[in-house]
Order: C-alpha cells, then sequence, then structure tokens
C-alpha cells in the first residue's frame, strides 16, 4: 500500500522529524495496472457516494483525430514514459503509447480511475 502521508522532507531539503505514526486511513490503494486484454472493470466506493470505475483489462480505446473521434482495438502498449517495465507488460497508464487499429495513440485519461481509454493520435 502506498503511503498518502506528509513527505519526509523540508521545502529545504531538510528532514521532516515524524509527529506521528502512519495511520490506516493514510494508506492509499492497490494500483490498477489496466492491461491489454478482454474489458473487466471493478467498481470502488469513492468519497461522497461516487463510484469510480477501475478498468482491470481493456481492449477498446476512444481515439481522437482533431475533431473526429473513433472507436479502435488496442494492439499493443508501445511505450510508457511512468515505468519502463510497464511496455514489456502491456500496463496502459496516461501518457502511455499504445498501438491501435487507428494508428499510434498517446493516453490521455486515467484507466484505473474512469475506467475508459482515451487517447489522441500522434501519427
Amino acid at each position: 500500500m502506498k503511503d498518502q502521508g506528509r513527505s519526509t522532507r523540508k521545502r529545504t531539503g531538510g528532514r521532516l522529524k515524524h509527529a506521528s505514526n502512519k495511520k490506516r486511513h493514510q494508506l492509499g490503494r492497490e494500483p490498477a495496472e489496466t492491461t491489454v486484454g478482454e474489458t473487466r472493470v471493478q467498481y470502488i466506493d469513492s468519497r461522497g457516494n461516487e463510484k469510480k470505475v477501475r478498468a482491470l483489462s481493456t481492449n477498446v480505446a476512444q481515439v481522437a483525430d482533431g475533431d473526429a473521434v473513433s472507436e479502435a482495438e488496442i494492439e499493443n502498449v508501445v511505450d510508457n514514459p511512468s515505468n519502463v517495465n510497464y511496455a514489456r507488460r502491456n500496463i496502459i497508464t496516461k501518457g502511455a503509447i499504445i498501438e491501435t487499429s487507428a494508428g499510434r495513440a498517446r493516453v490521455s485519461s486515467r484507466p484505473g480511475q474512469t475506467g475508459q481509454v482515451n487517447a489522441v493520435l500522434i501519427d
């Protein structure tokens, strides 16, 4: 689990002394790590009686080319700047370059938060 607490360093770069131990309510959730495959989603309760749709895997992307938006099949992940191993494992995150049936596209949505992949053609 990821700790969502305060930073361990000051603005000047010095270390902060801990005022208290880590608490359970400060923990985040495990990342969704959306993969390329048959569409699977998970619904998560969120703050304010809302729900988050977490895409566990998907093979469809909404690809924008100027003003036109079309649905395209995701073939694989070409590059992922957030983690060098994500491209090898076909994990889709925001900013990832994906190969689609419409061409190469950059992911502009957060599939682990919204449950869908929106992308913009870059070719």
